[in-house]
């Protein structure tokens, strides 16, 4: 039996479709918006370990052929996933997973394949909106439904799901989730946009998700199955009593431990004892899990009384207090611009690289823009955290918190005719103890200063958390990782002086209210305005100059119908100018925009100048200082442009008759010349005479006496 549901969403068709495809899986739907169309699933099975965490797979592909492409590269098929790919994957699952039963450790995967792209309605909210009505109808507990939504701000006013090419022209993208006029998942990349108008989007959202939860209920009522148990850790009674009564007051005493260090070894040593107090007690039984959900939740409501009762945090700092900053910048002799950003016990080295435009990134043929000149990579060592791990690719987490800082500093990028450079920034974390992402953006701020890059202004974040029991609750300025590993949310906001530029919202509770938010916010930009006036004693403006050790790249826009003349038959003329100044150049056929690019400022000026020159046009009585090409007897062949050479004739080089022009001109003199004549092939005729007597100069200014 085949199931539609329709519902008309901001003046198109949201659809979702149970019972025609994909029916082995535990539950599967098609859901489409214009005409993207994405296929959702949803599996549960018992897992064969015990274990004390909820294994969630959240998975998000896209087909080519879903826009009518084949694959780039040799293989022609899909591999390893894209980080747009990773990134709408990352924003499923933090939107559903608080939405789990604490206790269920049941293996779940939640699969979403873009089946078909209409290169407008992108599938991020519709990935959200398929993978929460999927679970809702099925058998898997699930405490949804979850709605969601993009908004945008064109010409002052708000809009609802943008269409990709509407998203050009907005202040901002923000994609939100939430349900029952509460929030729980944000991100948002935005132009400077003040806290006000941000809350202001957020409200305007609310009724738009209240239709899709009222859509998804609607579904569940006439298809939806009846929710099925669960497999959970069973933690007996007794159990927990006695790991409470052998340890509980060591526990506290460990979690009251200022030191981040101190306080890590003081519950390792905690739990060896436990652990041999167990076997002890339970000689025949393996309890790990057992032991490690006990403790976490042990160590968890000990932190959350210490906030809420206590008025006190872990490290002993107040509510709004942000840990110590330190900032360095210009720390690696032959980097283009690098910075090392100090939060406490997280540190970044922050580097820049400038490059040319052979160095853009080229994107997949599914997203909006085919290329981009700005990039920033995020790199999470093991020893940042004191560990020993192989070094492999780049996880997922690390592509999520790279996007976030890129999404954060990419407003403040200059663009390209104004600063005609590939701009690569990395972060290597070095220490991390909460909030690595925001250290990025205030280092990658820096960084990108200290390279010259003239950005706009400087930008900062911060991560603010939420400890919340009921109606009371408890904003944290600046988590630490235990702060984070414990509490209720992580909410990152980075921006300017004038407004927020990212968000990301990630959290562990059902949702915020829209006061909460707001709060947030205001805490966000009091910490914000406090970091960048600490950066701007560091570096307060871009550096005059960039790197000598960076390539020097200039542009110039030339007439389209030039691009042949410049190139020249079977490229003559490009590779001379180039051979000649040691430069590269790149011309792009569709704007007529060459770059022109090389170690030397004074090579690229001269490639520069040379075609200037090349494009421009002789005109009639304009007076130029020319040089001599061939000397013949009845003149000279003088070249007054690159590439562009008039006939001086013998009777016009000088007031009084010559015999011989080589008595007068050789090969390589400069001199002055007017043009007194072109015919209607372009031939032009010069004068030097003439272009003495207007006074521009005498034959000792032109060289040629």
């Amino acid at each position: 039996m085949i199931f539609t549901l329709e519902h008309e969403l901001a003046g198109r068709k949201l659809k979702v479709e149970i019972g025609r495809v994909a029916n082995q899986a535990t539950s599967s739907l098609l859901i489409s918006y214009g005409d993207t169309v994405l296929l959702v699933t949803a599996v549960i099975q018992e897992s064969t370990e015990k274990r004390d965490f909820l294994p969630l797979l959240v998975e998000y592909r896209e087909q080519s052929y879903a826009a009518g492409k084949i694959p780039g590269g040799y293989f022609k098929r899909e591999g390893k996933p894209t980080e747009r790919e990773i990134l709408h994957g990352r924003a499923i699952d933090r939107a559903i997973r608080p939405r789990f039963p604490k206790d269920m450790v049941s293996d779940i995967e939640v699969t979403t394949f873009l089946l078909s792209y209409d290169l407008e309605n992108d599938s991020n909210f519709l990935g959200i909106v398929g993978a929460s009505a999927c679970l809702h109808v099925s058998e898997i507990e699930f405490d949804g439904p979850i709605a969601a939504c993009r908004v945008g701000r064109i010409g002052g006013k708000f809009v609802i799901n943008p269409t990709n090419s509407e998203i050009e022209k907005s202040d901002f993208d923000m994609l939100l989730a939430g349900s029952s006029g509460e929030i729980n998942m944000i991100e948002f990349g935005g132009k400077e946009v003040p806290e006000d108008i941000v809350l202001s989007a957020i409200e305007f959202a609310l009724p738009y998700l209240k239709e899709i939860e009222d859509f998804q209920n609607e579904l569940r009522e006439k298809v939806g199955k009846t929710k099925a148990p669960y497999q959970k850790l069973e933690i007996s009674e007794e159990f927990s009593r006695k790991i409470e009564e052998f340890a509980f007051q060591d526990i506290f005493d460990a979690m009251h431990i200022t030191d981040r260090r101190v306080r890590n070894e003081a519950l390792k040593e905690v739990r060896n004892s436990l652990e041999a107090y167990i076997k002890s007690e339970y000689p025949q039984e393996d309890f790990t899990s057992e032991l490690d959900q006990t403790l976490y939740e042990l160590e968890k409501r000990i932190l959350r009384e210490m906030v809420l009762k206590e008025k006190r945090r872990v490290d002993g700092r107040r509510y709004e207090d942000i840990r110590p900053i330190t900032c360095e910048v210009g720390v690696l002799p032959r980097t283009h611009g690098s910075a090392i950003f100090r939060r406490g016990e997280t540190q970044t080295l922050v580097v820049t690289t400038l490059g040319t435009g052979e160095d853009v990134q080229k994107l997949s043929e599914l997203e909006p823009e085919e290329e981009k000149r700005f990039m920033l990579h995020y790199n999470f060592p093991p020893f940042s955290t004191g560990e020993v791990k192989p070094l492999r690719g780049v996880s997922r987490r690390e592509v999520g918190h790279g996007n976030l800082a890129e999404k954060a500093l990419a407003p403040l990028i200059p663009q390209e005719d104004v600063f005609p450079y590939t701009i690569r920034v990395v972060s290597d974390v070095l220490e991390s103890n909460g909030s690595t992402s925001m250290a990025t953006v205030c280092g990658g701020s820096l960084s990108l200063m200290d390279a010259g890059v003239p950005i706009k202004s400087a930008c900062a974040g911060i991560s603010t958390g939420l400890v919340k029991d009921g109606d009371e609750y408890v904003l944290l300025t600046d988590i630490v990782g235990a702060e984070d590993h414990y509490g209720d949310m992580d909410f990152k906001v980075a921006g300017t002086e004038k407004g927020i530029t990212a968000i990301q919202l990630d959290l562990k509770i059902r949702g915020l209210t829209m006061g909460i938010i707001g709060e947030t916010f205001q805490r966000a930009k009091e910490a914000r305005v406090f970091i960048l006036e600490i950066m701007n004693t560091t570096l307060n403006k871009p550096r005059e100059s960039i790197s000598v050790f960076a390539p020097k790249v200039s542009s110039i826009t030339v007439p389209i119908e030039k691009i042949g003349l410049i190139i020249g038959p079977g490229g003559r003329n490009i590779k001379k100018i180039t051979e000649q100044t040691g430069t590269k150049i790149e011309i792009e056929d569709g704007s007529g925009r060459v770059l022109i690019s090389g170690y030397s400022q004074e090579n690229v000026e001269e490639a520069k100048e040379i075609i200037s020159g090349m494009v421009q046009e002789v005109e009639l009585g304009k007076i130029y200082m020319g040089v001599v090409k061939r000397v013949v007897p009845f003149g000279a062949f003088v070249e007054v442009l690159p590439g562009k050479e008039g006939l001086l004739h013998i009777s016009e080089i000088a007031d009084t008759r010559i015999n011989k022009v080589e008595d007068v001109l050789k090969v390589g003199d400069k001199v002055l010349v007017k043009v007194i004549g072109i015919d209607e092939n372009g031939k032009f005729k010069l004068s030097r005479k003439q272009a003495m007597k207007a006074g521009m100069g005498t034959s000792e200014e032109d060289g040629t006496e």
